[in-house]
């Protein structure tokens, strides 16, 4: 599948918690890294979503917040994955931080330039990507 989503990872379903109109899907991705989305419960049907059914998550790079210590601050951000960035690239306004995370996959977000220099972002410092669980789009295999 070719999509324009920088981050696309393909995992299995671990657990759904059904709603009356959304539900909670939780994805584990191979090194044990797990996502949750939030998606419709007619989606999760139509998608035929079971435990252990492969999914496909996209989240797209300028969604993604991108963090570097834990200022004991709780987020209602569902998706908080550590890791250590592996890649900085510059631009004149904006930044691709690419984020190292512990089970092997990477995560990519745009950020400001000034959000890297406020952040003091560099290649093998710890950072943690954020996203809300409303930003993950879910698939399945065709």
């Amino acid at each position: 599948m070719k999509t324009s989503a920088r981050n696309q990872f393909s995992g299995k379903v671990s657990n759904i918690k059904t709603g009356a109109v959304n539900d909670e899907i939780e994805i584990e991705l191979p090194g044990g890294d797990k996502l949750i989305a939030i998606i419709t419960h007619e989606s999760t049907k139509h998608l035929g979503l079971q435990n252990g059914s492969t999914a496909i998550a996209l989240i797209k790079a300028p969604w993604v917040i991108v963090a570097t210590n834990d200022s004991g601050i709780k987020l209602s951000a569902r998706n908080q994955l550590a890791g250590t960035v592996s890649k900085l690239r510059l631009g004149a306004v904006n930044a691709e931080v690419v984020i190292q995370l512990s089970g092997g996959n990477q995560v990519c977000a745009i950020i400001t330039l000034d959000s890297v220099n406020d952040l003091g972002l560099a290649e093998g410092k710890p950072a943690t990507a954020i996203f809300k669980a409303s930003h993950v789009i879910v698939g399945v295999p065709a």
